[in-house]
């Protein structure tokens, strides 16, 4: 009966290492503290009705960005843990953590920071910007906008799962190689968690590509062509068609996954009759793609920003947006190269080898017209442009390294050594992190309708800069030097514990860099008067979103404008065109549906994982009933008349006008530097023990 009901779920199960409990605990008190604070504040039901259950995605986008910042920070220490092993670890001494732990702890740092990092950011900055930049007042689907990102929070869920529930994270690298994967070598639940955390957040995020695509495709505004939309529109496009081509093979290579441990077939175990090989190739055929899926909606926030920045339109549009084309169809065609060393032929290795050096024609085509584009120009260097800047530098440095590796014989000797590694995080941090950094930078004042603190802004930035250099560079280096990957100790005789020693005080460099970017969000609401945007237009942009209130109304716009230009917001600040009359506007109405079939599906998953196979049976009949209850909803939407929406902007205008900024105000005449955010810190804690306020709270 136990056995039925639990399934192989026991109290041998629980958390017990050191680093488990420590991160149950955590956890724990996270969730308490932040309940308690909801519950003082009486906001449940202002968070359910107006953030939950939303369904307008610049509502979803800013779930993405909270739910991405804490994994953000969750990844990063693993990071830190890692290299602090590896500074320790050095002949006699075998540092901190054992092999095992270490290898789990690697595993998840990839796991997280690729798909619940890079690609929440990603998809948040999707939801809030693409609709505003195409004139659009939603999504094509609200409700599978709302359901892709909770099915990405139940995967969050489950890839931190075994710090509650115990057993294991997987030890097998952050794309489980098999055999590795298989129940031979692996045979706890750890595995498990790997593939149910990927699975669930994977059809989240092949729902929300084929949404983005449709929202596009079919509800661009009058006259807006394909070659009238805005660059950051272009990547998107570009990086959610290959989502939809490449994730539905990551769905089903999982599942085979999943078939030989818990069904016993031999797909990928050579044993049966299967081949390790074929593996290799399904998951880099979803795995390299998936870099550029990240790397094109960065490749559009450069773009819009080197052209913002530099007061000029693009250099050349239609050589960027080919570019981005360039870029999504060549990288269907180079995963071979990650696994130059498996003897997949001469033949076969010089294609792929001349690939990928094929890549990087396109990629220099869009550096050209970002230089192009500053050529000439007046260009404002603030910190936007400087995390494009930093991007060029790293993206340089890690494009050069993976010319190198797309030949052959180099790749023979480098393939698995931590050149590789370096090469892989210049360009997912210089080009993806640096380019969401870059977009939220520029764009927070969209989101907030504050500017963000500039000061303690570039400090962040160079403490990212120079932080980077320190942990990458010496990997370069170690790998030429016969480091390899996932290294947890090594001989003192190597001489190579001064450069791990080097990386980990970059690591804690960069974590400074992100503590800065926090203080720089606080620094920038305690001056709120003082950068408060009420123009909706802080940078003097080109593009639609500008055109909206900063942050926008939840209908975007009072009227759909009509498109004449690539820049149509530029037109219309020039031009000076007449205000259309207001409209009656069609708006869905909230849903909690996305997040029940998220909960069921996420019980499916820990089903699966502990073998607890009623709960499998009864959240799937859940998940059929809650979309079947959803698709006899037969009024989805309602309707906000002219009137109405002529009151709502009305009011709107009064409270900008009201909150503008005054000629003289109480806040400095320039951004707060950090000695004085620190100062204001400590002294509002100061005042808070001596006058005992929190009793009053």
């Amino acid at each position: 009966m136990k056995e039925l009901l639990l399934g192989k779920l026991d109290g041998n199960a629980l958390p017990h290492e050191w680093f488990t409990i420590a991160g149950s605990i955590s956890f724990i008190l996270l969730v308490i503290i932040t309940a308690l604070i909801i519950t003082r504040l009486k906001r449940w039901k202002w968070l359910w009705n107006d953030w939950l259950t939303s369904v307008d995605p610049k509502k979803i986008g800013i779930m993405y960005f909270f739910v991405s910042g804490f994994m953000l920070i969750r990844g990063g220490l693993d990071a830190i843990m890692l290299w602090l092993q590896q500074a320790l670890s050095s002949g006699s001494s075998q540092g901190y953590l054992s092999a095992d732990h270490y290898q789990q702890i690697f595993t998840a740092h990839g796991n997280i920071m690729v798909f619940f990092v890079a690609m929440g950011f990603i998809f948040g900055l999707i939801n809030y910007i693409v609709p505003l930049q195409i004139g659009a007042r939603d999504l094509a689907s609200p409700f599978l906008n709302t359901l892709g990102f909770w099915l990405f929070v139940a995967g969050v869920v489950m890839v931190n799962m075994f710090f509650l529930f115990g057993g294991e994270y997987a030890a097998t690298g952050w794309l489980a190689v098999a055999p590795l994967s298989g129940k031979e070598f692996s045979p706890g639940v750890g595995v498990d968690y790997w593939i149910w955390s990927l699975q669930i957040s994977g059809i989240g995020t092949t729902l929300g590509a084929i949404n983005f695509i449709m929202t596009i495709l079919k509800m661009r505004a009058p006259g807006m062509t394909l070659w009238k939309m805005p660059m950051f529109t272009w990547g998107s496009l570009c990086s959610m068609i290959m989502a939809v081509t490449v994730f539905p093979l990551l769905t089903a290579t999982l599942f085979l996954v999943f078939f030989d441990r818990y069904l016993g077939t031999h797909f990928f175990t050579t044993l049966g009759g299967g081949d390790p090989m074929m593996y290799t190739n399904l998951i880099w055929m979803w795995g390299h793609p998936e870099v550029y899926i990240l790397m094109l909606p960065a490749f559009g926030v450069f773009s819009e920003v080197v052209s913002t920045f530099s007061r000029k339109a693009i250099a050349s549009y239609t050589s960027n947006v080919l570019g981005m084309i360039g870029v999504s169809v060549l990288a269907l065609s180079v995963w071979l190269h990650h696994f130059f060393t498996m003897g997949a032929g001469a033949n076969v290795n010089a294609f792929f080898g001349v690939m990928t050096m094929i890549i990087a024609i396109p990629t220099s085509v869009l550096v050209f017209t970002w230089i192009a584009t500053m050529y000439k120009g007046r260009i404002r260097f603030d910190t936007p442009m400087l995390w494009f800047l930093g991007f060029v530098v790293i993206f340089a440095i890690g494009g050069i390294a993976g010319v190198m590796l797309a030949v052959p014989p180099v790749d023979f000797q480098l393939h698995n050594s931590l050149f590789l590694v370096a090469h892989f995080h210049s360009m997912v941090i210089g080009g993806v992190l640096f380019g969401i950094f870059c977009a939220i930078t520029y764009w927070f004042p969209k989101f907030t309708g504050l500017k963000l603190n500039e000061r303690i802004g570039r400090y962040a930035f160079w403490c990212w800069m120079i932080g980077f250099c320190m942990s990458f560079i010496p990997m370069y280096i170690l790998g030429m030097l016969g480091a390899t990957r996932r290294l947890d100790h090594y001989d003192a005789s190597t001489g190579w514990q001064p450069f791990f020693v080097l990386m980990l005080i970059g690591g804690i460099i960069i974590a400074i860099g992100v503590a800065l970017q926090l203080a720089q969000i606080l620094a920038s609401f305690i001056q709120k008067n003082r950068l408060r945007d009420t123009t909706g237009d802080p940078w003097n942009g080109r593009t639609l979103e500008w055109a909206t209130a900063s942050p926008p109304q939840f209908y975007n716009f009072t009227v759909i404008p009509h498109i004449t230009t690539r820049d149509a917001f530029w037109e219309k600040k020039h031009h000076k065109l007449p205000k259309p009359a207001y409209e009656d506007i069609h708006m869905p109405k909230n849903t909690a549906a996305g997040i029940y079939i998220s909960i069921f599906a996420f019980l499916v998953g820990f089903g699966f994982v502990w073998e607890i196979i009623w709960l499998v049976a009864v959240s799937i009949i859940g998940i059929i009933v809650v979309f079947v209850v959803r698709g006899f909803n037969e009024h989805p939407e309602y309707t906000i008349t002219a009137a109405e929406v002529q009151q709502l902007e009305e009011t709107r205008a009064r409270k900008d006008l009201a909150v503008s900024r005054p000629e003289k105000h109480d806040d400095t005449d320039e951004d707060m530097g950090l000695w004085q955010l620190i100062g204001i810190v400590f002294g509002f804690a100061k005042d808070v023990i001596r006058n005992k306020r929190w009793r009053k709270w």
